[in-house]
This record gives structure tokens, C-alpha cells and sequence, in this order.
């Protein structure tokens, strides 16, 4: 095509209406389209049918293929379609590319739509391989290189990590963005925070000090926290293990006395163990050399409950008292006189006291320090003796042999609901988020929704008083005066549908022979083990089912029942 008749072209295609090429389905027949328009007047190229004859001169260049009808307004175009050769496909093309470039986007969308419509298949299948990669961007790349990576990182950091094992796979800069944003560190801290086992782990193996810091020199490098992830797994798997399969080691050692007759709480960490005793007193043990390293004493009745932290040792007695310790120079720092009965359970935290007493009132205490504690109110209801408390910043609950649980509001003290369902008294129960879950002596647990006051579950296995019970996300482990623990799955007995039959996972200590066995009567399951407190009619058992190394929890007594001693056990799994 000579240079002059090219302009001319263009310049015809570029006056046409677009209702002439939505007609082509191909950029060949749109240029026949428009050779036959070149060779007829302006003026009827709108309003006539027109049949495309090519010229001579295009026979080398054009092979008939098949015929091909264009509308033109209210008339048809009619031609073969025909394969140019490459020079003049080419040169078409271009002219058929800049008349495309000169519409809006809206029609160039409308256009290219149509032609699609227009196409098979197999030309479908190509199309879409060549916009695929073009749809997919490396955002990850991209967001740097615009000085973005802090959203890059953000983004990554939401990944688990099978997922961010493979993104450090995809590329060096994806593996560089990772390691450089301390991604695998990210995670860790994400999971301790979230996951009570990973916190526990954390605490025993000390690499939490090497977490929540952002200064550099502080902190090992990212290949450190991503070596450690496997590890952690590893150890929690050992830990689901042995909960599925109740491997422990069974230490002993002997540990006299003759005033003790008997341990009603204790609560311990990694250091050591504070136990309330028959005797009146309480014992302080070092967890690592087993040797008891303080004695504290001042009530004068049977030390029927404790809780601790950093500062202070909280102890509720028989003598009706409630006495707060130093709990590192074990001096009397005050006493609490308002129950007229035994003080059977207490509860403290976030500047907030609760104790119970047989005489079935609940004391509700400010405390500013251990100096300054002050009542704030007493809430009753219960018809019987309040055996447990439990409390959030939400709600306080409490358990009672009057056969009900009864929730109250936390700020305000008010009565709630009443939780209605067991046929004898309750003896235990823990509350957490909206559950709670509560052991009676009608020798079942239910589990209950505390908003809306319905009864989830009943779990039924034990034979006897369940005394003591303690949940975490996992599972649910009970104790009772059948001489049975029994572990629980929680989430199953949370699901309607699943059967009876299966959700007792394990019964971890099972005592066979007279009613004079022992019996467990306290459970404080903590994030790697489970401490269990077994009492007899001459004896007193204390068990911790703890995880990992046999060394970090080990036997303090023996029960010899011939010489009816006090005695404290750690049972350690394997």
C-alpha cells in the first residue's frame, strides 16, 4: 500500500462508527472490511450491502478460507476471510492499533469483548495463558521497591508457619523481606500470646526473654527464631502424646512428720511449692533440691485454701480467718476477721479478693496492697456452704451445696442468674471466658454457658464426689473420690452431636480396693502439667502430672499407710 493511500486509510477507519469493526471478529477481516469501504463512495458506505471482491494484485498476498458477512448500518458486508502474508499482517496491525488507541477505554473494552465473543475456544485457552501472568503481581517485591516493606512485612507476618516455610522459598527477596522483618520471631510472640501452652514453654525453657524486644542488639537473628519453631512443636507434640497415652515417671521420696496429718491446697511454680496443711501451718518446698524451706504458722485452725504471687501468700483457715504473708520473708502482714465460719476457698487478682465461707456468704475485698484491703460488700443467696469461688473482670461465680452455682456482676456486685442442674452439692468448678465447668457430689460434671445460664454438657464416669476439676482449651481434667482422673475432651463434650462414649479420653490414676484408697481432692492444671491432690482415710497424696524432663518435677514423700504419714508426690511423664 502506497504511503499516501495509507493515510487515507487510516484516516477512513478513524471516521468509521465502531458498529463496523464490533462485525469483525478478527483484525483480518476488519482491514477487508475496510478495503471495500476504500472502494466505494463516502456517501453509501453506510447504507448499502456490499460484497468485498479483492483486487488482483492482493491474489499472492490473500487465500480464500471462508466467507464472511460484516454489518454495515443497515446493510452487510460480505467477504472471504483470508491469511495475509506476514509484511502486510504487520502493516496492517499497526494502522489497526492506532486507530485503537485513539478510543476511549470504555469502547476499546466494548471492542475487545466483542472479538472475544467472536473467538473459539483453543484461541480462548491462548488468550487467557497470556493474561494469566499478567494478573499476577509480585506485590511482595513491589512494596519495597516504593518503600513499602513495612506493609510487605505486615502482610506476611499474618502467614503460619507451613506457609511462611514456603514464602521464604519463592524468591531472594521474599526471603530477604522475612528474615529482615524478624517474621519468625513475629509468630512465636503471636502464639505465646494467644496459646497458654506456648507461654509455659516459653517460661521453662527461658527463650522468652528473647521475645516482645525490638532492639537489635538484643535479640538473636531471625535464623535463631526459626530453628527454634520446630523444636517448640516438637515438645508440644510430646506433650499431646503423653496426654493421649498417660506415659509419666513415678518418683518417691520419704518426707516424715508427726503433727502433719494431712495437705487440703497447694500452688507452685518452677522454684517451689507452698502447701496448706491439717497441722495448721504451711510448708514452703525448694521444687529442685525437694527440701522444705520454710514453715509459716499463725492460724490455729486447718489451712483449708491459698493463692500466691511475686509479693504476697494468701491463706483461708478453718479458724475463719484469711492471713496475707510476705511471700519472701513469710511475716504475717495482715489478717482478715469477717467469716463466722471456716473460710473454704478465696480467689485474688488485678487489685480484687473473693473468699467463701460455711457460713454462705461471699466477701468481695478491694486490695490496694497487702496492708489495705478493705470489704466492699458481701453478696448472699446460697442456702447452704460456698465451697468455690471463681471471678473475672465480668462476673463472680460461685458453688454451693445448696446444688447451684450463682453468677454475679463483677463491678457491681449485683445478683445475675442462678445455674440450676445438679441433684447434690457442688463441690468444685472454674470459670473461664463463658464457660464454666463444675463437679458435684451427684458424681457428674456439667458444663455450662454462663450467659445464657444452659447446661452444655453432663459428663458422667466418675462413682464418687467429683472434689476437683480444671479445664484448659484441650481438655478437662477431673478428680474424685472414686481414686479415678479422668482426662476430658473438651471441645467434643462442647458438640452436641458427639456421643457419650467418647469423651473421656483417659483415666491417668485409677486406685482399686476399699473406700479407704486414696482419693484425689484438689487439681490445678497448669500450662505443661496437671497437679493432682490425693487424699486418704490415713494419708495424703500430692501428684504432679507435669511434661518433658523427669528432672524438673520429682517426688517429695512416699505414702507408707502403715505409718499414716504426710507425704508429697511429683509425677513426672516420660
Amino acid at each position: 500500500m502506497e504511503p499516501e493511500m495509507e493515510d487515507k486509510t487510516l484516516e477512513l477507519m478513524c471516521s468509521l462508527p465502531r458498529s463496523l469493526w464490533l462485525g469483525c471478529s478478527s483484525v483480518a477481516e476488519s482491514l477487508c472490511a475496510l478495503r471495500c469501504l476504500q472502494s466505494l463512495p463516502t456517501s453509501r458506505a453506510h447504507n448499502q450491502n456490499l460484497t468485498v471482491m479483492e483486487s488482483q494484485n492482493l491474489t499472492d498476498d490473500l487465500s480464500p478460507k471462508k466467507t464472511t458477512v460484516f454489518k454495515l448500518g443497515n446493510g452487510t458486508l460480505s467477504g472471504s476471510r483470508k491469511r495475509l502474508s506476514r509484511a502486510t499482517f504487520e502493516k496492517e496491525k499497526e494502522m489497526c492499533i492506532q486507530m485503537f488507541e485513539q478510543w476511549s477505554e470504555a469502547d476499546q473494552v466494548e471492542f475487545v469483548e466483542h472479538l472475544i465473543s467472536r473467538m473459539c475456544h483453543y484461541q480462548h485457552g491462548h488468550i487467557n495463558s497470556y493474561l494469566k501472568p499478567m494478573l499476577q503481581r509480585d506485590f511482595i517485591t513491589a512494596l519495597p521497591a516504593r518503600g513499602l516493606e513495612h506493609i510487605a512485612e505486615n502482610i506476611l507476618s499474618f502467614l503460619d508457619a507451613r506457609s511462611l516455610c514456603a514464602a521464604e522459598l519463592v524468591c531472594r527477596e521474599w526471603h530477604r523481606v522475612i528474615s529482615e522483618g524478624m517474621l519468625w520471631k513475629k509468630l512465636i510472640e503471636r502464639m505465646v500470646r494467644t496459646d497458654p501452652l506456648w507461654k509455659g514453654l516459653s517460661e521453662r525453657h527461658q527463650w522468652e526473654k528473647y521475645l516482645f524486644k525490638n532492639r537489635t542488639n538484643e535479640v538473636p537473628p531471625n535464623s535463631y527464631y526459626h530453628s527454634l519453631y520446630p523444636k517448640i512443636i516438637q515438645d508440644i507434640e510430646t506433650i499431646e502424646a503423653n496426654w493421649r497415652c498417660g506415659r509419666h515417671n513415678l518418683q518417691r521420696i520419704q518426707c516424715r512428720s508427726e503433727n502433719s496429718k494431712g495437705v487440703y491446697c497447694l500452688q507452685y511454680d518452677d522454684d517451689k511449692i507452698i502447701s496448706g496443711l491439717r497441722d495448721n501451718s504451711i510448708k514452703i518446698w525448694d521444687k529442685h533440691t525437694l527440701e522444705c524451706l520454710k514453715i509459716l504458722t499463725g492460724h490455729t485452725g486447718s489451712v483449708l485454701c491459698l493463692q500466691y504471687d511475686d509479693r504476697v501468700i494468701v491463706t483461708g483457715s478453718s479458724d475463719s480467718t484469711v492471713r496475707v504473708w510476705d511471700a519472701n520473708s513469710g511475716e504475717v502482714l495482715n489478717t482478715l476477721i469477717h467469716h463466722n465460719e471456716a473460710v473454704l476457698h478465696l480467689r485474688f487478682c488485678n487489685g480484687l479478693m473473693v473468699t467463701c465461707s460455711k457460713d454462705r456468704s461471699i466477701a468481695v475485698w478491694d486490695m490496694a496492697s497487702a496492708t489495705d484491703i478493705s470489704l466492699r460488700r458481701v453478696l448472699v443467696g446460697h442456702r447452704a456452704a460456698v465451697n468455690v469461688v471463681d471471678f473475672d473482670d465480668k462476673y463472680i461465680v460461685s458453688a454451693s451445696g445448696d446444688r447451684t452455682i450463682k453468677v454475679w456482676s463483677t463491678s457491681t456486685c449485683e445478683f445475675v442468674r442462678t445455674l440450676n442442674g445438679h441433684k447434690r452439692g457442688i463441690a468444685c468448678l472454674q470459670y473461664r471466658d463463658r464457660l464454666v465447668v463444675s463437679g458435684s457430689s451427684d458424681n457428674t460434671i456439667r458444663l455450662w454457658d454462663i450467659e445464657c445460664g444452659a447446661c452444655l454438657r453432663v459428663l458422667e464416669g466418675h462413682e464418687e464426689l467429683v472434689r476437683c476439676i480444671r479445664f484448659d482449651n484441650k481438655r478437662i481434667v477431673s478428680g474424685a473420690y472414686d481414686g479415678k482422673i479422668k482426662v476430658w475432651d473438651l471441645q467434643a463434650a462442647l458438640d452436641p452431636r458427639a456421643p457419650a462414649s467418647t469423651l473421656c479420653l483417659r483415666t491417668l490414676v485409677e486406685h482399686s480396693g476399699p473406700r479407704r484408697t486414696p482419693s484425689c481432692s484438689q487439681i490445678a492444671l497448669t500450662h505443661l502439667h496437671v497437679h493432682l491432690q490425693i487424699a486418704g482415710a490415713f494419708d495424703v497424696c500430692q501428684c504432679v502430672l507435669g511434661k518433658l524432663r523427669s528432672d524438673w518435677l520429682r517426688a517429695l514423700s512416699v505414702p507408707e499407710r502403715s505409718e499414716r504419714n504426710f507425704l508429697l508426690v511429683l509425677i513426672s511423664p516420660v
